[in-house]
């Protein structure tokens, strides 16, 4: 646990890069093969389950540190990250652990079937024996909700520095589904075995956003274009008679989509489809809210099946017949999806292809990028024709140009402490809007969340306005004088049951401060739902 704990203060003391990668080739080469295998499960966001409630957690360091509740709270509410609160009030101590990460790991694993008092116990006997780092390591991995500056990215380019593997046959090894309390470090990342990349994926390739105009690429005639669909990133697995479907997060959602096992014995074992995961409803593409009901779900219902039914949107084939052919050009791989869609249409199955848009040049596209939110689309794609299927996000071949957001005028009208070097000012905003009554009296009513889009010393001035004009408090929430407006922009509108609302926005963030304008002229609940994609 020293020797992680170090590593994680390392990677927590610096933004840059090289040093991070340096810190964890460093680690990797050192440290113990089941440890560099846990390190490895929890950057990739692998963690070991929960085995004690936060709430728990609370009262027992506020024991403790020999504090009452209510100032634990406060402090918490300050600091802004529940295991640096506990690092801090606790007793400081110089000690530190000869207990390795994975001996750790696996105390914890077991500790969650334990009763509560031999979690007290356990969590006393071990916050007691470490030094503030090690403790505050610790208790990110008891609370599961370990997060760190470090992508998976940068954590493959340090492990080929360890162990001179290539980074893009590393990222490949790592995708899917392994269990770290089964696997060896020389299983996982040395050895290489065929049957192990039965059902993994192929790392994704990400675009970059456009900043500014499309001509800024330079000759339309290099360019395909098709629609930026809305849904869940998807990889579709065939292979030896089985099917396999992994979203974007390196999550395997084959059991969430059983429309899928009708693609078995139509289409070629020894085929990856990349595509969007969708929702199909009456012949229409759904809203993402409509995919939600989808998403998450342990069981899919037959009711829900019929409810929300989905289809993949195809754009890119990454393997036909057996062989990886990300290599090749765009517009080879294109032609080879567009045979095998061909060959497999008149099956009826939930398999459509991303079409290509068809234009001159810079001119028509603008054009066609207007009609993206009648079509359910972000915007549109730009792909290099020759370009190859790359790993992870890189400039130059795979461009997105997004839609502008949709935006409104609302009102702050709750207000919470933020996290991380905002923990002690109220960042985290809540925005209303108005709805007449059938009385004809008008309130404001809860519609969107955000806490990003002002500058540093914005944020300190919405802080003191915040302080200045408390209303209420409910824990951690104040509520606040309706007075200031805002500009929000969001991605996506529909009908939702479960907010007061009615209306479910999607990636809400805030645009602007309107200082210009006064709450009588925020815009009204009527003008967020005429924004609903008929």
């Amino acid at each position: 646990m020293k020797n992680f704990a170090e590593l994680i203060k390392a990677l927590d003391s610096s933004n840059k890069t090289s040093v991070k990668v340096d810190a964890l080739t460093e680690y990797f080469h050192n440290a113990g093969d089941t440890d560099r295998v846990w390190t490895i499960a929890i950057l990739s966001h692998r963690r070991p389950p929960r085995p004690v409630n936060t709430t728990l957690l609370r009262i027992w360091a506020a024991e403790l540190a020999n504090i009452p509740l209510w100032l634990f709270e406060e402090s918490y509410h300050i600091v802004g990250d529940l295991a640096e609160t506990i690092a801090l009030v606790i007793p400081v101590s110089k000690n530190h652990s000869e207990k390795t990460l994975t001996e750790y790991v696996q105390e914890m694993i077991a500790l969650k079937k334990k009763s509560d008092e031999e979690k007290r116990e356990y969590l006393r006997t071990n916050w007691l024996a470490l030094n503030y780092y090690e403790r505050f390591v610790f208790t990110k991995l008891i609370t599961g909700s370990f997060r760190i500056g470090v992508s998976q990215k940068l954590m493959t380019r340090a492990l080929s520095k360890a162990t001179g593997l290539d980074e893009d046959l590393l990222a490949y090894k790592l995708m899917g589904e392994w269990d770290p309390n089964r696997i060896t470090f020389q299983n996982l990342v040395m050895e290489e075995r065929a049957e192990d990349y039965l059902s993994k994926p192929y790392p994704f390739y990400l675009a970059y956003a456009i900043e500014g105009e499309p001509e800024s690429l330079g000759n339309c005639a290099d360019w395909a274009a098709e629609h930026k669909w809305d849904g869940i990133r998807s990889q579709t697995i065939i292979r030896k008679g089985g099917l396999y479907v992994w979203s974007r997060g390196e999550e395997l959602v084959t059991d969430k989509y059983p429309e899928f096992n009708s693609f078995l014995g139509v289409i070629p074992d020894g085929t990856v489809i990349d595509g969007e995961i969708l929702p199909w409803i009456d012949g229409n593409i759904g809203s993402f809210n409509d995919l939600q009901t989808r998403i998450g779900r342990k069981t899919v219902s037959a009711a829900l099946l019929k409810k929300t039914p989905v289809i993949i949107k195809a754009y890119d084939l990454l393997e036909w017949q057996g062989e990886d052919i990300r290599q090749k050009p765009y517009t080879e791989r294109r032609q080879l999806l567009e045979e095998l869609y061909g060959a497999v249409k008149d099956y009826e199955l939930p398999l459509q292809l991303s079409d290509q848009v068809d234009f001159g040049c810079w001119d028509d596209i603008i054009m066609e990028r207007e009609k993206a939110r009648e079509l359910r689309s972000e915007g549109l794609m730009f792909k290099r024709k020759d370009s190859p299927y790359l790993v992870g996000r890189k400039k130059g071949d795979w461009w997105k140009w997004k839609l502008d957001p949709f935006s409104i005028d609302a009102v702050l009208t709750y207000a919470m402490r933020g996290s991380g070097r905002r923990a002690a000012l109220f960042t985290d905003y809540t925005f209303a809007l108005w709805e007449t009554k059938e009385d004809g009296t008008k309130e404001l009513v809860t519609f969107a969340k955000a806490y990003s889009g002002l500058t540093d010393a914005e944020f300190r001035m919405v802080d003191d306005f915040i302080k200045k004009n408390t209303l209420d408090r409910f824990g951690p929430v104040r509520s606040v004088t309706p007075k200031l407006v805002f500009e929000i922009g969001f991605e996506g509108i529909s009908l939702s049951g479960r907010h007061k609302s009615g209306v479910a926005t999607r990636f809400p963030r805030i645009l602007r401060w309107r200082t210009d304008k006064t709450i009588e002229d925020a815009n009204t609940l009527d003008d967020l739902k005429a924004m609903i994609p008929k």
